[in-house]
């Protein structure tokens, strides 16, 4: 079977779109790691590495299902998010579960709650969200809406364009999921649910291009 790729006529924007939903964020040091659900256990793995790097020293993976995960993650995503982690090496203590959420917002706000149940909130100061990688801008800004007071940086395991659609193994849903999630960061700072964030021509136009090309599975009602 051949290795799915980006269709070259619409690689330009896909890069585009791919590059601005990343928010290039250098890791260090933070007092917790979030790992947001979804169907990319890769968001597992990249906690695992950084957690046996020293970078936090507690992880909360949070997810329940979606239609697009449940087949994936029958227990629910931050369940198998775990088991993923510790089959990598992280220490059964070291993670909290937060099994509810199904959106990103569920995610910042039950991982706050599930912190502050654990009586962690005091002493976290600043928060590694650790996504896919094209939702990293759209969960920064959700983030800094909803738990303004703590310093937020942003990773994904780092994987380049092609490389990331192969371990996906279906490139029309990563393209459908960019262009959804690229529509979501003006969209969600209209409705008051992130922050405003600056969105370059060059990007709405390479978002549009791709709108008008099909590639809509994932667009909001606007």
């Amino acid at each position: 079977m051949a290795t799915p790729t980006v269709p070259a006529m619409y690689r330009s924007d896909v890069e585009t779109l791919w590059d601005y939903n990343q928010m290039h964020h250098e890791p260090h040091p933070v007092d917790v790691a979030v790992g947001l659900g979804g169907h990319d256990i890769g968001v597992a793995t990249y906690a695992a590495d950084l957690y046996r790097a020293g970078v936090f020293p507690l992880i909360v993976f949070t997810g329940a299902n979606a239609p697009t995960t449940v087949d994936r993650f029958p227990r629910g995503e931050a369940v198998h998010f775990r088991e993923r982690a510790i089959e990598l090496g992280v220490p059964e203590h070291a993670i909290l579960v937060e099994p509810y959420a199904t959106n990103t917002g569920d995610n910042i706000d039950f991982s706050r709650t599930l912190l502050a149940d654990r009586e962690y909130l005091g002493s976290t100061k600043s928060v590694m969200l650790i996504s896919r990688p094209y939702q990293q801008r759209r969960s920064y800004a959700i983030c800094r809406k909803r738990w303004p007071e703590v310093e937020v940086i942003c990773g994904s395991l780092p994987l380049g364009l092609d490389d990331y659609v192969a371990g996906i193994g279906d490139v029309d849903r990563v393209m459908n999921m960019l262009v959804g999630d690229t529509q979501r960061i003006w969209v969600y700072a209209a409705k008051g649910w992130a922050i405003e964030q600056d969105v370059p021509d060059e990007v709405r136009m390479a978002y549009s291009r791709l709108v008008n090309a099909g590639f809509t599975r994932r667009l909001l009602p606007v």
